[in-house]
């Protein structure tokens, strides 16, 4: 798995835990909608971190909060 990934599925497991859908959490964190269905589309490759910080403020929690799971610890190096 790659890092855009799991990333998308980190928010998708983080909306399922908290019963809110992509709409709301594009509103909690002060983006369009479109921002958010973009980011989830497996065809864009890159998300940025600043997108990411966006979301995160919006669920209220840190970027260390987001990134500490076993999922982004296993990632497999980027540098080929």
């Amino acid at each position: 798995m790659g890092v855009k990934d799991a990333v998308v599925q980190r928010f998708e497991q983080i909306c399922k835990e908290r019963g809110i859908c992509l709409n709301a959490l594009a509103n909690l964190a002060g983006v369009s909608p479109s921002t958010a269905y973009s980011m989830m589309k497996s065809e864009r490759r890159d998300i940025s971190l600043l997108t990411v910080k966006k979301f995160c403020d919006g669920l209220d929690m840190t970027l260390g909060e987001f990134f500490s799971t076993p999922e982004f610890d296993a990632l497999e190096q980027e540098i080929y």
